[in-house]
């Protein structure tokens, strides 16, 4: 049975299957002998037995960092993970702008922004700016698409005003600063925005990406996708169009009228 076959699996140290971990954490304890027996303490009580701390380092006043090392006992069974599987086609830039030209009949606008105080826009940015990220172009690159990058610290309110007024197809919303749940709490007060600014039939499609979301957690946080870590421009955009054009979800006020020709 090969590794992929399996269904029952444990970590992997030493020796396949050994059940051999290493997690880091931080003690709010000055960098000493009892520190470290504190350290092995809390790893034993997360199921690492036994435990060793292999790195200790003082981390500021009354503060120390560990990394410790050791076995668990555990096992994953593979056919009870759950994740989020991609359920739309990866198209080429090719596929994209012809899908948007042929249905859409217009460019598809997105407009981007990191909210609250958040003000790391290298996620939003290698998606949407025109040099991408990891050898892929941006979705500025997609000649049929228009891109409103509105970068950092935008408020929720600025965002809903300026998706309005660029009668935006979608909302792209970056998370980065996660300190006690911030990118839960802004992306709740985002969606609930949209919802109460925007019929159902003319919100615009709301997605959030960020290295710390679920990305099963769309029901919760009120948005339509959730992108995670290691998420390319491609990803986006195919999914947009999916979304938009393929799924035939695209908002009512941005199809083209019969006077320009659309079908009935």
């Amino acid at each position: 049975m090969t590794a992929t076959e399996k269904k029952i699996v444990r970590p992997y140290g030493d020796m396949t299957s050994d059940g051999m971990v290493q997690v880091s954490f931080t003690l709010p304890v000055p960098c000493d002998k009892r520190s470290e027996g504190a350290a092995v303490q809390l790893a034993t009580k997360m199921g690492i037995d036994p435990a060793m701390v292999v790195h200790a380092k003082q981390m500021g006043e009354g503060y120390t960092f560990f990394v410790v090392y050791g076995r668990v006992h555990h096992l994953v069974d593979m056919s009870q993970v759950v994740v989020a599987e991609r359920d739309f086609p990866l198209l080429g830039a090719k596929e994209i702008n012809t899908a948007i030209k042929q249905r859409l009949r217009r460019k598809l606008t997105v407009v981007g922004a990191c909210i609250g105080t958040d003000a790391h826009t290298v996620g939003i940015d290698a998606i949407l700016n025109v040099k991408g990220i990891a050898g892929e172009k941006g979705l500025e690159y997609y000649r049929e698409f228009r891109v409103v990058n509105l970068g950092a610290q935008v408020s929720v309110p600025d965002l809903v005003e300026r998706a309005r007024t660029e009668r935006a197809d979608a909302v792209l919303v970056s998370q980065v600063v996660t300190q006690r749940d911030a990118h839960l709490h802004n992306t709740k007060e985002m969606s609930a925005a949209f919802r109460e600014a925007f019929p159902a039939e003319r919100r615009p499609l709301l997605v959030v990406g960020g290295p710390r979301f679920d990305e099963l957690a769309t029901g919760e946080l009120g948005v339509d996708r959730i992108f995670g870590r290691g998420t390319t421009p491609r990803d986006v955009a195919s999914y947009l169009v999916h979304s938009l054009i393929s799924a035939k979800q695209l908002p009512s006020t941005h199809l083209p009228s019969k006077r320009h020709g659309a079908a009935a």
